[in-house]
């Protein structure tokens, strides 16, 4: 295989079978100025995710062979933090939750559509300043340059969606946030349809910095939406 050749533009890995569909996201990111780089297999994609780096990786859920929940657990597993969007045809609970088990950032439903494609990668590629602050909030420290959460003496990885979810919550403490706002400041795009996605993310972030009995900081507003604030 010829190595690949990267411009300064930011790589976005595609691990997809269907070339119909990998043509056609091929396209629509060089178009919007990226460099987009297709792995046919698992195989191939896990290595070039580990060799490239890429700035974003996509994956296919329904794959041949290994599936898309799997290889994102490997390239989870292997220690790599790199935003990852699995594109998926079920919208339920349970498939939002197997995406988060497995490592992925996000979810992309299917039929393909460009635009609404692109403005989600946009959200993960967009350059941030670097920052070495910190928001505090009781025992909870979220450093915003690693993009880790620490409680209680230990380290808390968060995946790229989590991380942002939190910092909305502990920059707006004791501050009861709809779901609305959530959605429109966490995501920055409008979800087709009812969706619980926030449900689902603040479920995972509450397992993560409620170790072992720690107290509950994530309270639910009934009717409105969450507030970080001390029971």
């Amino acid at each position: 295989m010829s190595p690949i050749i990267l411009d300064h533009s930011p790589c976005v890995l595609l691990v997809e079978t269907d070339p119909d569909l990998a043509n056609k996201l091929s396209c629509d990111l060089k178009e919007a100025g990226y460099t987009p780089v297709v792995a046919p297999d698992t195989a191939i994609g896990f290595r070039q995710a580990c060799e490239l780096q890429p700035a974003l990786v996509v994956v296919d859920r329904l794959l041949a062979g290994e599936s898309g929940l799997q290889l994102c657990d490997r390239i989870r597993s292997s220690g790599s933090r790199v935003p990852m969007l699995l594109l998926v045809s079920g919208d339920t609970v349970q498939d939002r939750v197997a995406c988060l088990d497995a490592g992925a950032d996000d979810y992309f439903l299917k039929p393909y559509r460009s635009e609404t494609f692109l403005q989600q990668v946009r959200l993960y590629l967009q350059p941030e300043a670097v920052s070495a602050e910190e928001l505090l909030f009781s025992d909870l420290i979220l450093d915003l340059s690693t993009r880790q959460a620490m409680r209680n003496g230990r380290t808390i990885d968060l995946t790229m969606k989590e991380f942002e979810l939190l910092r909305y919550l502990m920059s707006h403490p004791r501050e009861p946030l709809s779901r609305e706002k959530i959605l429109e400041n966490v995501w920055g795009y409008d979800f087709m349809g009812e969706s619980n996605v926030i449900e689902v993310y603040i479920r995972y972030l509450r397992l993560k910095i409620e170790y072992e009995g720690e107290k509950r900081l994530i309270q639910t507003v009934r009717g409105v939406g969450y507030v970080l604030r001390e029971a």
